[in-house]
């Protein structure tokens, strides 16, 4: 019998290999993958950075004790600059240019999407979602 390779094996692989994929691919866009997902929560309404933070912490830099040391304040200036996204009393938004951008930054993350997903039933895929998830509450998150 071949020896199988531990999950955590395929997970740092694939998270790693994802995190390339996408880096690679929204830099030719000239954004990163941090803007992306600032541009996608945005896109759902205005936000706090602290509401931000949680929507995409588990992306954000900790320390080995679990405590972050990275905000999404650290992200938006570039954002700001190119009028894509603006600052207001509540919080942050999307302007009209960076709803644009994001519709077609959008596409292009679909793209990668699928490619990841290529060969994979939409219930093997679902599945896989869940069983990641049941692992993660079974070492202690509870998001």
């Amino acid at each position: 019998m071949t020896d199988q390779r531990p999950i955590g094996y395929w997970l740092k692989l694939v998270d790693r290999l994802i995190d390339e994929q996408f880096a690679s691919t929204l830099d030719e866009h000239g954004v990163t993958r941090r803007q992306w997902q600032l541009l996608s929560v945005l896109s759902r309404g205005a936000s706090t950075v602290e509401e931000m933070d949680e929507a995409i912490a588990p992306f954000l830099a900790a320390d080995p004790a679990g405590a972050k040391t990275e905000s999404s304040a650290e992200h938006l200036s570039e954002l700001i600059d190119s009028g894509w996204v603006a600052a207001t009393a509540s919080g942050y938004e999307t302007t009209d240019r960076g709803q644009a951008a994001y519709g077609r930054l959008a596409e292009v993350v679909g793209q990668n999407r699928s490619r990841v997903a290529s060969g994979i039933s939409e219930a093997e895929y679902a599945q896989t979602v869940g069983v990641l998830e049941r692992m993660a509450r079974n070492l202690g998150y509870t998001g």
